[in-house]
């Protein structure tokens, strides 16, 4: 792997930062407080990370103006408002990026298909009729683009992912590998005991800088698109079904699951192992915690969460007593208990301002 290397002075101007230090300082890579050596950059993103920072052997400690009076060890650093933004942007001056161009032989690439030139298609890939590559884009080996799908500029579609339904993909989009996109949506009709499949008619549309995970399904809509909007960004394990609209700057993280139908709004978050159900609206700025699931509208901005956190063993089995011994006691004798309680306690306040 070809290591990249930079001059102090040129990392502060490329996260538009300030250096103090030496200019021509070379610059060797990027590591964690813990494991960073003399020629390589860490970040400081909290004062709580000021007992890791003062014993790092970092060259370089991307930080704030305030915490860099805290490390007077430290003889060199780059000035920033935020450090950990800093930080991913030089990620990508240190990544080894791809920079292969053309068609490798074994690739099966139907005569219609429009291809850049300035495309890579992979080995093994297969191209079918119709389709649209677009510059800068990047094909691995044994990719399956079916007829009529259009992928736009810059583009990384990894290994063993198939794009299907007409589907079509902005410009910055990434698709990690075995991923489905444009896959037929789950839709049967019940009649007479048996489940009649309904023929998905619709696409799936997909904006720019959008990232998509591995092993993941986006299903084609019934009728309508399924559309994921700029900015969104899908990790690992992740089932987008039919008709799904997913607003821009929306981050969904792994075991996720979205039902049919269902509209989520922009910038929302969805944390691991959630369940949203079908034919819901998720309003813009909405997060939702860990296992959480979603069986109503919510129409208003703001944090929910339904999943239980984890007790020792011993404790969870009261717990789950507790709930079903609740459960057999009804409702108008448990409002009947609280009415007499309550009527206790105002008795023995007044008996008490009686006293005084």
């Amino acid at each position: 792997m070809n290591q990249k290397h930079y001059k102090l002075s040129d990392v502060a101007h490329l996260v538009q930062g300030e250096f103090v230090g030496e200019a021509d300082f070379i610059v060797q890579g990027l590591a964690s407080l813990e494991q960073a050596n003399a020629n390589q950059i860490s970040f400081l993103n909290g004062k709580k990370y000021l007992p890791q920072a003062s014993l790092s052997k970092s060259g370089v400690l991307i930080i704030t103006p305030d915490l860099q009076q805290e490390l007077p060890q430290t003889q060199q650093f780059i000035i920033v408002d935020n450090p950990y933004l800093a930080f991913a942007k030089l990620t990508h001056a240190f990544e080894v990026k791809d920079t292969r161009l053309g068609i490798e032989n074994t690739a099966q690439i139907h005569p219609s298909a429009i291809i850049s030139d300035t495309a890579y298609i992979g080995h093994y890939a297969v191209i079918e009729e119709n389709c649209v590559v677009g510059d800068g884009t990047h094909i691995q080996a044994h990719v399956k683009i079916d007829r009529g799908v259009e992928i736009g500029q810059h583009c990384f579609i990894d290994s063993h992912v198939t794009i299907t339904g007409y589907a079509q993909l902005g410009n910055h989009v990434r698709v990690h590998a075995n991923t489905v996109i444009g896959s037929e949506g789950f839709g049967f009709a019940p009649y007479q005991g048996k489940w009649h499949r309904i023929a998905q008619l619709g696409s799936v549309k997909i904006g720019n800088h959008v990232r998509i995970g591995s092993n993941c399904s986006i299903d084609r809509g019934a009728l309508d698109d399924t559309i994921l909007a700029d900015g969104v960004i899908i990790d690992n394990l992740v089932q987008i079904a039919h008709n799904v609209n997913i607003g821009e700057n929306t981050a969904i993280a792994a075991n996720t699951g979205v039902a049919g139908s269902t509209v989520i709004g922009k910038n929302c978050i969805l944390a691991g192992a959630c369940g949203v159900g079908g034919h819901l609206k998720i309003a813009d700025n909405v997060t939702l915690t860990g296992m959480s699931m979603v069986t109503k509208n919510i129409l208003e901005p703001g944090t929910h969460s339904s999943g239980t956190g984890s007790f020792e063993s011993k404790q969870w089995r009261k717990m789950v007593v507790g709930l079903r011994q609740l459960a057999d006691v009804p409702l108008t004798k448990l409002v009947k208990r609280l009415d007499h309680i309550q009527t206790q306690i105002e008795s023995i306040e007044s008996t008490l301002k009686m006293r005084k």
